[in-house]
């Protein structure tokens, strides 16, 4: 009876840790989910001390542009001059990044293309020329620098002379005027050379009303007035397989390539027009006839602003 009575409890004792201990293999489930929430927990710190991280960052540069803000407020007020210098050579220097990399993605896309400079299109061409020779201008200022204590005499020498030292991103907005009207001068002074070389040139030519014609256009533009559109295509037969094509030119007649229109001096409307003028002659001519559209900038441009007789 006695026996009976401690198995009895033996058998209730084993029930009780049975429904107290899971079996082999599982885990209790507080446990279990004490485990399976720890990596989550972790996570979400990670979390959220990267947006804290971010949220920092992004009030340091908030205050920092306040705080610039302020100086540039300061500057501008209190010294005008100075404010100028800064806000250009701020102004420059990310025009000049961002003319980097324009550089870069031309010259990743002509070397992914296999392409040489001629085959680049005009506007990336010229861009590709024209840093060029801000990189060259640059040189001379970057070896006077050298020397210890020289970037003063190079800061005065920068002051002194803009024009020849300073590349066109750092010029004020009233030495872009002046430097551009310098720079359009020089050209222009090469047109009245162009002209006589092309009347020269027409001369020798053997078919009489087209030589005519174009001995006419000639005197008309030294004279000081504007020729028209039709006056041009009229003799555009001149410009291809005669003596008047790019390739048969004399060197000094191609100057014809040192060309432009200076707009400092003239209005949105006025500018609209010989753009217009210029699509229209160049849709129409044929590539054969390129030397009358390196022509036609001199003709068009040499008394455009002025009144037309």
């Amino acid at each position: 009876m006695a026996l009976s009575r401690a198995a009895a409890r033996g058998g209730l004792w084993r029930l009780g840790a049975a429904a107290r201990s899971p079996p082999r293999g599982q885990m209790q489930p507080q446990l279990a989910l004490g485990m399976s929430r720890s990596p989550v927990r972790s996570q979400g710190r990670s979390l959220s001390s990267r947006a804290a991280s971010r949220a920092l960052v992004a009030a340091v540069a908030a205050a920092a542009r306040r705080v610039s803000a302020r100086y540039e407020q300061h500057l501008e007020r209190s010294f005008p001059r100075f404010y100028l210098l800064y806000s250009t050579f701020k102004t420059g220097v990310q025009a000049l990044l961002l003319e980097v990399q324009e550089i870069r993605r031309i010259r990743a896309r002509m070397s992914q293309l296999q392409l040489s400079p001629q085959q680049l299109p005009y506007r990336d061409m010229e861009r590709l020329r024209q840093f060029r020779r801000d990189v060259l201008k640059i040189i001379p200022i970057g070896i006077i620098a050298i020397p210890p204590f020289a970037n003063f005499l190079v800061l005065v020498l920068m002051y002194f002379f803009p024009r020849q030292l300073l590349i066109r991103h750092f010029w004020t907005p009233r030495q872009q005027v002046e430097f551009l009207g310098a720079y359009d001068c020089r050209r222009r002074a090469s047109y009245p050379a162009v002209l006589r070389e092309l009347a020269r040139a027409a001369r020798s030519l053997p078919e009489p009303q087209p030589r005519q014609l174009l001995l006419q256009l000639c005197a008309q533009v030294q004279g000081g007035a504007r020729p028209h559109l039709a006056q041009l295509l009229a003799v555009r037969s001149l410009f291809s397989g005669s003596l008047l094509v790019l390739n048969r030119l004399h060197v000094d007649h191609v100057a014809c390539y040192l060309r432009g229109l200076n707009s400092t001096h003239l209005g949105q409307a006025e500018c609209r027009a010989w753009l217009e003028q210029w699509l229209r002659l160049s849709c129409e001519l044929q590539a054969s006839e390129a030397s009358l559209l390196a022509h036609s900038l001199v003709l068009l441009s040499l008394n455009y602003g002025q009144p037309p007789e």
